[in-house]
């Protein structure tokens, strides 16, 4: 039950990454201009592959 929690948990602050990484877009385009870049490529696919450890293997 409590990794069904964290897994639960763990996709929806990555799909939540991936939202806040689509409406920062027009400042990291704007901060990369000035030499400063958002970290958020990185906590996107950290939490993707947290998610992807957190997901038990598919059985065939």
């Amino acid at each position: 039950m409590a990794t069904q929690v964290y897994r639960a948990f763990v996709f929806a602050l990555y799909q939540f990454s991936i939202v806040l990484g689509i409406a920062l877009l027009p400042v990291a385009l704007a901060t990369s201009r000035v030499g400063f870049t958002l970290p958020i490529g990185r906590v996107v696919e950290r939490l993707g592959a947290a998610y992807e450890n957190a997901t038990p293997e598919a059985t065939a």
